[in-house]
């Protein structure tokens, strides 16, 4: 297994965009922070640049401790450290445990590593029965420890040719797959059981996605088949139901097999091997823009105002709304371009090709928009045929018949202070990639697809079977060994105290009883000695 980090940089200056401020920009952990202050045990400022710059802007002159300053400030100066930083800081004093609890960051953090959370309820720690935002970190900052534990392997039978797409609706607890057998199933991702199924939709299915209202898979054929979800039903689409043209409906305009496909909330994005990246309106099912490439798209990835894809060996970007490139990075891998994924801030990229790497690019820049290479794994000895993210992990699936785990926390950090504005900062690299931290093994052939979702890895391939690698057991040992440790460190604290009380009572009888005993042999001494000085006069008498 080898792996690299890229030692140049290849950064694109391709467009001009109006300045954004924004709070997502994501650089790498070698890029040291030099914080504007330091705490002792107390919560007192010991940085002495600090303390001048509060003295000569005459803001507080007289404060010697952080928690002397007005809660705005002290907010403020919360809001440039990172969770674990924010975490330590609390503990300092009740009032910054108050503060650092309650802050609004704690929901930028999760947000923008995980997305929404489910139920888009507000949340607040004023809220009995309703989980703070800080819960809520912890808690997923919590599972994500999952992968690296123990696992089951539910192995799922139906598919009677090779399976080419697999697709995970966390949100419903749903797997969707599909391939060579023309069609489309869904299973029920914790229990492992088929749901329903299609009917056999007249080519090979090469692509799926679904929300919670929506479900459409491509065909070679190079058209797309969709189901509207029905609210009556409990898991959403009636694919096994009659043809109904108010439930189902089919759209032509691709030349070539449709070899991926993307939701958000207004769109529908389809990518081809005619070249070519259409993009429809959900209502009324429309093709709204035309994205054309140099070669085959292999997938695509949007996200806000933006499209990632992957065509031939190139990476390309694009504007949604005006249909423009903002950046193409030439050559990415050497052959194709297979796979893609993307984070929730749509920031960072990660493609596999038919090298059998990895790459992690960045997206960056305001004023301009940016590319650049991060950092490159090569787990694989054969092409990455599919990729999927989850913060912190990223999943890949082989024609090499493994699954390899890489966390990229490491690599990144959020930088709440600046942009990233101008190119002479897009020269630091990370120089210490670390392997995959895990490779799953079993399959005696080509992997074609993997998602993840729910504490669970979903893959499937030539074999024509699906696999979903349960985590879930990880979760509840992790879970139980947290308990125990708790329970021991308490129990430590309260024998720590009880002995500090026993010994605080005690001191005084402790002395007493030493200073009796030493007298006690002090009188054996001289009692003994004396007998022997009598013992040897009666002698020299004799």
């Amino acid at each position: 297994m080898a792996f690299e980090c890229q030692k140049g940089t290849e950064s694109l200056k391709i467009c001009s965009i109006e300045p954004a401020k924004s709070r997502d920009n994501l650089t790498l952990a070698s890029e040291e922070r030099k914080p504007s202050y330091k705490l002792d045990a107390k919560g007192d400022i010991v940085n002495s640049k600090r303390k001048e710059l509060l003295i000569v802007n005459g803001v507080l002159p007289d404060c010697r401790s952080i928690t002397e300053l007005p809660p705005v400030l002290i907010s403020e100066i919360l809001n440039c450290l990172e969770p674990k930083e924010l975490g330590i800081v609390s503990c300092a004093s009740t009032l910054l445990y108050r503060l650092a609890s309650e802050h609004h960051v704690w929901k930028e953090f999760y947000c923008e590593r995980w997305g929404q959370p489910t139920c888009q309820a507000h949340f607040g720690a004023e809220h009995s029965g309703e989980k703070s935002w800080k819960e809520l970190f912890v808690e997923r900052e919590f599972r994500c420890k999952t992968f690296m534990g123990r696992y089951t392997i539910d192995i799922l039978y139906g598919h009677t040719e090779d399976v080419r797409t697999v697709f995970v609706l966390s949100s419903k607890k749903l797997v969707f797959t599909s391939g060579y057998d023309q069609i489309v199933r869904m299973w029920d991702l914790e229990e492992g059981l088929s749901i329903a199924s299609s009917r056999p939709l007249g080519c090979t299915i090469r692509a799926v996605a679904a929300d919670s209202r929506l479900l459409v898979a491509g065909g070679t054929d190079g058209f797309i088949h969709g189901w509207r979800a029905n609210d009556e039903n409990p898991h959403l689409f009636d694919l096994g139901a009659p043809q109904n043209q108010n439930m189902e409906f089919r759209v032509w305009e691709h030349d070539g097999p449709i070899t991926c496909l993307a939701l958000d909330f207004n769109r529908i994005y389809s990518g081809s091997w005619d070249t070519s990246i259409r993009v429809w309106d959900r209502s009324s099912l429309e093709c709204l823009e035309v994205l054309i490439h140099n070669d085959w798209v292999w997938s695509l990835a949007p996200h806000d105002a933006t499209l990632v894809s992957t065509a031939g060996s190139d990476l390309y970007v694009w504007d949604i709304n005006s249909g423009s490139k903002l950046a193409i990075v030439k050559n990415a891998h050497s052959g194709y371009t297979y796979s893609l994924a993307r984070s929730h801030t749509g920031k960072l990229l990660f493609t596999g090709g038919e090298d059998g790497a990895i790459h992690m690019f960045e997206i960056f820049g305001n004023a301009r928009c940016h590319v650049r290479r991060v950092a490159t794994w090569i787990p694989h000895s054969s092409a990455v045929n599919s990729l999927a993210f989850e913060f912190p992990w990223l999943v890949s699936a082989s024609s090499d018949g493994k699954l390899s785990l890489i966390d990229v926390r490491k690599l990144l950090r959020t930088n709440r202070n600046s942009t990233m504005s101008n190119s002479s900062k897009a020269d630091n690299l990370v120089d210490n990639v670390e392997p995959p931290q895990r490779m799953l093994h079993g399959f005696g052939s080509n992997l074609f697809a993997v998602d993840v979702g729910s504490n669970r890895i979903v893959c499937a391939g030539e074999e024509g079977v699906v696999r979903i690698w349960n985590f879930s057991q990880a979760l509840e040992i992790e879970q139980r060994v947290q308990v125990l440790r708790g329970l021991r460190l308490e129990n430590r604290v309260r024998r720590r105290k009880h002995q500090l009380e026993m010994n605080g009572k005690g001191r005084r009888g402790d002395q007493c009883s030493f200073a009796a005993k030493k007298n006690q042999i002090d009188g054996d001494r001289i009692r003994n000695s004396w007998h022997n000085r009598r013992r040897m006069t009666w002698k020299v008498k004799a």
